[in-house]
């Protein structure tokens, strides 16, 4: 039946509450001041200083040292996103089957870091990663021998997996902790295996949890300064270390503009690249 027509005497509900688009404006002023507009000037000033031009960027491109960190940027982001997902993936399916209590002490474990500033905990890594540390004490004492550890590139990872762990659990256990689990039981009452149930019911519904924590951390280990900064050595530097020379160490803004700007633009070019795969293979698993 059609919806009765309102009462004569009914008030209309206000224009700003009936649109749902007016309650994004403070969230899109608040990013405009305090993202847009510092982004606005850093790209300004990759074109205008030390003269109106594409200098910065031809010197960019022109630079093997800054390709080949552009380079070592990504790979290590990579390989810190993937340190990610096989180390949250079991923890976060953990924290939907175990008890409340359990769950809420797994999730205070998650939660813990973000009230310590990274730089101690960075600095903790210092200490566990270094020649004489507690890690290569104890290969020692298995007659392992000592591995380099601090001033590599495996540290860097390392240290940056510990940190970004948390932006990779939380997004998996939001996803997770809707699937219903009666799902793979069915699956092995027909038969399958508890690996193939696995694979082909859990797996593919999971998968959007881990898109997103896997974009959420490299995103921001493309940007990271301080860990690299710390655990890393001359053979690891990454471009956030460059950016930070060229700007507080040279004072040559236009320079730094221009890495920021080329590092921005290629990670939404590849962000555009891989959406659409990812989405794809999505759908794919979801019908299996």
């Amino acid at each position: 039946m059609p919806a009765a027509p309102p009462a004569k005497g009914a008030r209309k509900a206000p224009r700003f509450i009936a649109g749902p688009l007016w309650l994004t404006v403070p969230a899109l002023v608040l990013l405009v001041a305090v993202v847009g507009y510092p982004l606005l000037i850093i790209v300004l000033r990759s074109f205008s200083e030390p003269a109106w031009g594409v200098q910065n960027y031809v010197w960019f491109f022109g630079t093997p040292v800054n390709l080949v960190v552009l380079q070592r940027t990504f790979e290590v982001s990579a390989w810190v996103t993937l340190a990610c997902v096989i180390s949250a993936y079991p923890y976060a399916y953990m924290m939907t089957v175990v008890g409340p209590a359990m769950r809420m002490l797994l999730i205070l474990c998650v939660l813990v870091p973000f009230w310590v500033s990274g730089v101690v905990r960075t600095m903790a890594w210092v200490i566990l990663l270094q020649d004489s540390g507690v890690i290569n004490s104890l290969l020692k004492w298995a007659g392992l021998g000592t591995v380099r550890l601090i001033r590599t590139q495996l540290g860097v990872v390392i240290g940056m997996t510990q940190v970004l762990l948390p932006f990779m659990i939380l997004p998996l256990y939001s996803v997770m902790r809707g699937i219903d689990l009666r799902l793979v039981q069915a699956a092995r009452s027909l038969g399958a295996r508890p690996s193939r149930a696995f694979l082909q019911v859990y797996l593919p519904l999971s998968l959007p949890g881990v898109y997103a924590g896997a974009i959420i951390v490299f995103i921001l280990a493309l940007g990271f300064y301080i860990t690299p900064a710390l655990l890393g050595g001359p053979r690891s530097v990454l471009l956030s270390t460059l950016m930070q020379n060229q700007v507080l160490s040279l004072l040559n803004w236009g320079r730094g503009g221009a890495m920021g700007v080329v590092l921005l633009v290629a990670t939404f070019v590849l962000l555009a690249l891989a959406a659409p795969l990812m989405r794809q293979r999505h759908k794919q698993g979801a019908r299996r």
